[in-house]
């Protein structure tokens, strides 16, 4: 197993694709902290992982909150001694609109979830692993950073901000030996898909899958697969990459 004995926090790991890189880590072998905001998603994944045989354990935290954040990582050590892998995958988004339309609220929430969780994680994770020798951090950021769509301009700008951060966290790690990636889907069958879309309906489906080259949303196992990956120890002279799993989306 490629994960074999690693400890692993997954945010938004109750839904959409946390709760597909939970399942997959779990797969693979490492010990899975499930961190949500929804008690009853996070608690129902963990029961899924530890029933199917795997350690792992669920702490609710809002990933904007900096005590939170602390206590949470403070869990994870002392539930399994120490911390190999921090996934940033916690994501929120406003509904499609035009830019000027965005609340200045929904602006605050939406750089505090996308892109201040990152920093905050940064803060309380890299000491840990400082300590053991390395470790690896991995943010969820999207294609709409790369390839902004129409409608999404505030999204779009906070993962492009997820992005920078992802570049210059490796940068600045790099001599601690901690690598740090971004997985860069495109839109997928997640609880966020109508949000982006503006409405679920089958015309705007038909809308958003015409951009993807290979034809089809991305899936949660998509990119809990990169995300597997990337916290190998095959990807360990990876750093610094926003790796586009997106169907061809950005080509």
């Amino acid at each position: 197993m490629r994960l074999k004995d690693k400890v692993a926090i997954v945010t938004g790991g109750g839904s959409g694709f946390g709760e597909g890189i939970a399942r997959r880590y779990a797969e693979e072998g490492a010990k899975v902290v499930v961190c949500d905001i929804n008690t009853v998603n996070g608690k129902k994944v963990a029961d899924i992982l530890t029933q199917g045989g795997a350690q792992s354990t669920f702490v609710k935290c809002d990933v904007a909150v900096d005590a939170e954040v602390k206590a949470l990582v403070d869990a994870a050590v002392e539930k399994y001694g120490r911390l190999d892998i921090m996934v940033n995958n916690a994501g929120v988004t406003h509904r499609n609109k035009p830019m000027l339309e965005v609340t200045e609220k929904e602006v605050d929430w939406i750089f505090a979830v996308n892109v201040k969780s990152i920093f905050l994680a940064a803060r309380h994770c890299v000491p840990v692993m400082r300590r053991q020798g390395g470790g690896c951090i991995i943010n969820t950021a999207s294609t709409a950073g790369l390839r902004p769509r129409p409608g999404l301009a505030v999204y779009n700008s906070s993962k492009g901000a997820a992005i920078t951060l992802t570049k210059a966290m490796a940068v600045e790690l790099a001599p601690d030996k901690i690598r740090v990636n971004a997985l860069c889907p495109v839109a997928g069958e997640t609880p966020l898909l109508a949000e982006f879309m503006g409405e679920d309906t089958p015309e705007r489906r038909a809308r958003f899958i015409a951009t993807v080259p290979l034809g089809r949303f991305s899936q949660p196992r998509d990119i809990a697969n990169a995300a597997v990956y990337f916290a190998s120890d095959e990807a360990d002279f990876i750093t610094g990459v926003a790796f586009e799993i997106d169907g061809g989306r950005c080509v």
